[in-house]
């Protein structure tokens, strides 16, 4: 384990560098001899074989040149300079990306200032299909999941808007939002992240609603994720979720890599 990056989460222990280990037994090693010590025998109620690795689920939209708010440049090539590197402008919402408190105003979080622990964790997945253009989404859109949700887990809203990133005049301007009703629930509630397909929680094209609606999530410590996609390939309610931003410095935001772990222990999927 020596020289590589843990992440300590509760009980379980996540590899960055090898996810498929979470869901592995640990091999704990043997105490040195003593013959005073007994070594009690394995309940028979325990299984002894290893649990298949997870499953995942890359949740990310492509950042691709000509997008909004991307564009790319070529800055060195095989041919002329003996490598390849490119110059990427990214705007700091662009495609799947998580918001700090700075993108409103609403504290003192930066990206670069949000703690680990409130990119990845257990979530919670709501199937809200199918769904009509800007649809307010309320508590009842959640069904059963509004008195059964774990209180500090993380909420993942399935409504399939990835489908229509092609489409930027619907995708943008059409989008589902959350209710104030739906955004207070949440803080009441601590939703580590709500993670949501459409490019904003808000009408994008409603500066009062898509400030307030921010304010209230944001401010009330909520991490919002914009612009997931394939939610549909989750075949379980309840999974391990990350989204991983880049360290910016006082960054109001960023794009992530968001993924989702099918397969692991529900017993680790606890949230703290």
């Amino acid at each position: 384990m020596q020289g590589k990056n843990l992440i300590r989460y509760r009980n379980v222990r996540i590899l960055t560098t090898d996810l498929a280990r979470l869901a592995q037994p640990i091999d704990l090693p043997a105490r040195e001899a003593d013959p005073t010590h007994k070594i009690l025998p394995r309940p028979s109620s325990v299984s002894t074989r290893p649990m298949p690795p997870p499953r995942l689920v890359d949740l990310t939209l492509p950042l691709t040149p000509g997008q909004r708010g991307v564009a790319m440049e070529p800055k060195y090539t095989v041919a002329r300079d003996g490598w390849n590197a490119a110059t990427w402008h990214l705007y700091s919402h662009a495609g799947t990306h998580m918001d700090s408190q700075l993108h409103f105003d609403a504290g003192p979080e930066t990206i670069d200032t949000k703690p680990l622990e409130k990119c990845l964790g257990p979530a919670c997945v709501v199937n809200l299909t199918p769904l009509a253009p800007r649809t307010l989404l309320t508590v009842a859109h959640l069904g059963s999941v509004a008195q059964t949700f774990n209180p500090g887990e993380s909420l993942l809203l399935r409504t399939d808007w990835h489908k229509h990133a092609a489409d930027p005049a619907l995708y943008r301007d059409d989008l589902p939002r959350i209710s104030e009703e739906l955004a207070h629930w949440c803080v009441a509630h601590r939703v580590r992240i709500l993670g949501v397909e459409p490019p904003s929680v808000a009408d994008v094209n409603n500066l009062p609603e898509v400030t307030r609606i921010h304010h209230i999530l944001l401010g009330g410590g909520v991490t919002i994720v914009e612009g997931l996609a394939h939610l549909d390939q989750l075949t379980q309610p309840r999974v391990f979720f990350a989204a991983l931003p880049l360290k910016l410095a006082a960054g109001d935001g960023c794009p992530v890599r968001a993924f989702a772990a099918e397969g692991i222990d529900p017993a680790a999927l606890t949230a703290s």
